[in-house]
């Protein structure tokens, strides 16, 4: 919609804008936020931009923390949230230098930027599309508390089977594990996903569809179309915050924690991906297995091969590995396959067309940086094209079969995911030339991730959780 900074200041004009907000991530994938009122955007400020401190962004050291963010003008749109008329933009982030100021490479979107510069110039695609499906919990209220002399959460919804027995019931609770595409009037949430698809589409998220999943106490998904990977990034982004705010809006509240609710479904965030050259399918060929050319098989094996690299991105919380468990769908083992959901890559069955054959990537989920997630899948397929990693070679399939009925024997011969952000994060830094190839990822990046998340992880561990208290307590 726009292209320069004038099309943005008669914008203003026209619409009667009062204010800009400016977004920016930090490095566990959080938006912060900066506003300035509307008659002080112009020129100056696309040249020169805004500075800020990135000490507060987890990315500089205090003593060159100094940043300058300058805005994306082909991403402003009008923020339906604000009470104040507000248009919100996001950009990127560059480091001062005695001469001009440079990308600064360790920034999300500046890595994802770089990655597909890279796939570039490496000559095997010129076009990287993505698909997410964003499962996500809505809840009537969610609390929390984690002092030292007390601890515990509690989250309820009106429809969730334990309301069941309530005086005030109106007998039309969601069962247990019961969700999926359940209709009215069970599914309380069909109006607010509508609300927020109507959103994110005005916003420029192309939205599939959505539907109740399968938890029964107010699991949702919202499928987008496809989009190029930091354009997808940044949408991702966008996705959630309408999703959180339109739930807030309506006195509701949403989470995409990968396990909120023990015994129920755990929400991920299933990639689809598929590559064009010059505007033919990479990855497709009639006679290859499920559809897919070679060079599809290869970046699959390089996915499966960097796997537990990639999970200290794609799952980088403690609670994403309560969701990488059986029983619920969710992939634990490594492998490939054709329509099989207990495979980490699914190939799906019913994208026969050249332009439509892809895969899925199972395992992630949206606690993690989406920029830096997409753009280390990209990098690990990137690397089985360029060493021609053969998946069936590797071992990794295709395991055309369900994974969850093997027995304890079977599944031992078969490579499973990490089982916890410990085990990740220990992968990852044993595990990560192939990020750093191309100056994608850098070596500081890589090294301030592992110790963030190490900082997440002991204190995880540090804290007595009320499940000790029931199975400890009397001994």
């Amino acid at each position: 919609m726009f292209k320069t900074a004038e099309d943005v200041m008669n914008f203003i004009s026209d619409n009667e804008i009062e204010m800009i907000d400016f977004r920016m991530i930090d490095i566990n994938g959080r938006w912060h936020h900066l506003t300035i009122p509307a008659k002080r955007f112009g020129e100056d400020t696309m040249k020169n931009g805004i500075g800020f401190d990135g000490s507060n962004y987890g990315f500089a050291p205090v003593e060159k923390s100094d940043m300058v963010f300058i805005p994306d003008v082909t991403s402003a749109a009008i923020d339906p949230f604000p009470e104040i008329k507000t248009l919100s933009m996001i950009g990127d982030v560059r480091v001062i230098g005695k001469d001009d100021n440079k990308p600064f490479d360790q920034e999300p979107r500046n890595v994802c930027k770089r990655a597909e510069e890279y796939m570039k110039e490496l000559g095997v695609a010129d076009t990287y599309l993505l698909g997410p499906e964003f499962e996500f919990y809505v809840f009537d209220s969610a609390s929390f508390s984690n002092d030292p002399s007390e601890s515990g959460f509690s989250v309820d919804t009106e429809e969730a089977f334990w309301n069941s027995g309530c005086s005030d019931s109106n007998g039309f609770q969601t069962p247990h594990q019961g969700g999926y595409h359940i209709a009215p009037p069970q599914d309380i949430h069909y109006d607010f996903r509508s609300r927020v698809t109507m959103l994110m589409e005005e916003q420029g998220i192309a939205v599939k569809y959505h539907h109740h999943e399968v938890g029964g106490p107010g699991q949702m998904e919202v499928e987008v179309e496809f989009g190029t990977m930091t354009e997808m990034a940044d949408k991702t982004m966008l996705a959630k915050y309408i999703i959180k705010n339109e739930a807030v809006t309506e006195g509701r509240t949403a989470t995409f924690m990968p396990k909120p609710i023990y015994g129920e479904a755990g929400s991920g965030m299933h990639v689809h991906m598929l590559m064009f050259k010059d505007g033919k399918p990479v990855f497709y060929d009639e006679n290859g297995y499920s559809g897919l050319s070679q060079t599809a098989m290869y970046f699959i094996g390089g996915i499966l091969k960097h796997i537990a690299a990639i999970c200290a991105f794609s799952n980088p919380s403690t609670n994403s590995y309560k969701r990488l468990l059986p029983g619920f769908e969710a992939p634990v083992t490594i492998g490939f396959a054709t329509a099989n959901r207990s495979s980490v890559i699914r190939i799906p069955a019913y994208a026969k067309t050249p332009d439509k054959k892809r895969f899925e990537l199972r395992n992630p989920d949206a606690t993690c940086n989406p920029y830096y997630c997409y753009a280390a899948i990209l990098m690990a397929g990137l690397d089985g094209i360029k060493n021609k990693i053969d998946p069936v070679a590797e071992g990794y399939g295709p395991y055309d079969f369900n994974l969850f009925d093997l027995s304890d024997t079977e599944k031992a011969k078969i490579k499973g995911l990490p089982k916890s952000l410990g085990s990740a994060l220990k992968a990852l830094a044993a595990d990560n030339e192939f990020l750093r190839a191309g100056g994608v990822f850098p070596k500081e990046l890589i090294e301030l991730w592992i110790n963030n998340k190490r900082k997440d992880l002991k204190r995880h561990v540090a804290m007595p959780t009320p499940m000790e208290y029931e199975m400890y307590y009397d001994l």
